[in-house]
């Protein structure tokens, strides 16, 4: 596994360490996978989110069983015996390949002094069992904080939540409906043997039985197809687009859902796709070759409108603000790790900030589609709530919806283990003069 300097297990570790440290995976897992060989990849990544996404309650038992904390500078073993927890508990990894191996990567981190606590702490685990979680935050492995404040809003729902946010996400597609229709993609995947099926709301979406990479789909090459969940895909259906519009996508990066508006409408008179970060935004133009599209992409922070703006007004604006992105731990895990119960009120400042200046880039008449990917109401209708309180031109539209749940200013989708991403959206519009 992994050349002897760095066997796999130590990388994992590493990559862990640099999550505690504040890092997200998307930033310091690509690294770590470029030292391994590609076959080998993808049992990386399954270790590091594994890992991620059952910490607490690992973590719980790893403590129960350290006599006390390893010094800051072993806190790399910590982590190796979590990824190996993780494993003796989680995967259909032999035990005593686990066990070997991790001692093994002990000795690959320099730390030959602390072999026998690793093995000593690992074989009493392997012996013991998984040992009965301690709390409700052991238990659905999420922090204290956030286990706490999902049952306080969804008094109903929380436990459901946690659990949906502990599952695998499905891979779900959007047919670019420029070039395909639903059923059309759906016969394709029947002839080249991946089972799927057509999602329950979102009109293009296609859901599959079991991830395939994205090489295996039928043109997607060629644009046939993105990868979006269900729920991301719902922004289109509230835009009410039509041919001529000027459409404003901020904070758009990595751009999917730039793309979907230009597949669901096809004579836009421009679309305006705007992020903050300079790393991302080329993931937006990746994203628009791909699928044969145009948009004018512009680096910028949304909110700062003298930078940016030249002046003319949007017809509409499909605003995805920066959020706790409570709603896709499932899809993310190390959010559970990264995210502080302290991020949520900075965050809801920057939400209504960013409502307050897409406000004054909207046409009368114009429609507004605030979205985020969180289930807290702190950043969702509540946000909503308090814009429409001081703006009292804005105009809520409720939408005629099957899905998510009506919380009177807004829709809220909650993370649905066979389906979609935790997602809210509300309906803004400015009346004419």
């Amino acid at each position: 596994m992994g050349d002897r300097q760095h066997p796999m297990r130590a990388i994992a570790a590493g990559v862990m360490l640099s999550v505690e440290n504040g890092q997200s995976l998307s930033q310091c897992l690509p690294p770590a996978l470029n030292r391994l060989p590609a076959n080998e990849r993808p049992v990386l990544q399954a270790l590091c989110y594994g890992t991620c996404r059952w910490f607490y309650r690992l973590d719980g038992e790893l403590n129960s069983r350290l006599k006390k904390p390893l010094r800051k500078p072993d806190r790399i073993i910590h982590h190796l015996m979590l990824v190996a927890l993780f494993q003796l508990r989680f995967s259909q990894q032999a035990n005593y390949a686990v066990l070997n191996e991790t001692v093994e990567a002990c000795r690959a981190l320099d730390k030959p002094h602390l072999t026998g606590l690793v093995n000593g702490v690992l074989r009493a685990a392997e012996r013991e069992g998984a040992q009965e979680p301690a709390d409700d935050a052991a238990r659905f492995s999420h922090p204290v904080w956030m286990v706490e404040k999902l049952r306080h809003n969804w008094p109903e729902d929380w436990q459901h939540i946690l659990d949906a946010n502990n599952a695998q996400a499905p891979m779900t597609l959007r047919v670019n409906a420029l070039r395909f229709a639903q059923d059309e993609y759906l016969g394709l995947l029947a002839e080249a043997g991946i089972e799927a099926k057509a999602t329950r709301f979102a009109p293009h979406g296609i859901q599959l039985a079991t991830p395939v990479p994205v090489d295996r789909l039928p043109w997607f090459a060629d644009g046939a197809v993105s990868v979006q969940d269900e729920a991301a895909q719902l922004c289109t259906t509230l835009m009410d687009l039509a041919p001529g519009q000027r459409v404003l996508d901020a904070c758009a990066a990595p751009g999917g859902k730039t793309c979907a508006i230009l597949e669901s409408c096809g004579k836009l008179a421009e679309v305006v796709a705007i992020d903050e970060s300079a790393d991302r935004l080329p993931r937006v133009q990746e994203n628009l070759d791909r699928l044969d599209l145009n948009a004018t992409l512009k680096q910028a922070d949304a909110a700062a409108t003298d930078q940016w703006w030249d002046g003319e007004a949007f017809d509409r604006i499909l605003l995805d603000v920066p959020c706790s992105a409570s709603g896709v731990i499932r899809r993310h895990p190390d959010i559970k790790l990264l995210r502080r119960e302290s991020d949520i009120t900075p965050l809801a400042a920057i939400q209504l900030g960013l409502l307050d200046a897409m406000w004054a880039i909207l046409k009368p008449g114009g429609r507004l589609v605030y979205a985020t990917c969180s289930v807290f109401p702190q950043e969702n209708h509540r946000i909503i709530q308090r814009f429409c309180k001081q703006q009292t031109d804005a105009i809520l539209v409720e939408p005629e919806a099957q899905w998510g749940r009506d919380m009177g200013a807004g829709r809220q989708l909650l993370p649905d283990p066979d389906s979609h991403d935790g997602f809210f959206y509300a309906v803004l519009e400015k009346p004419e003069p």
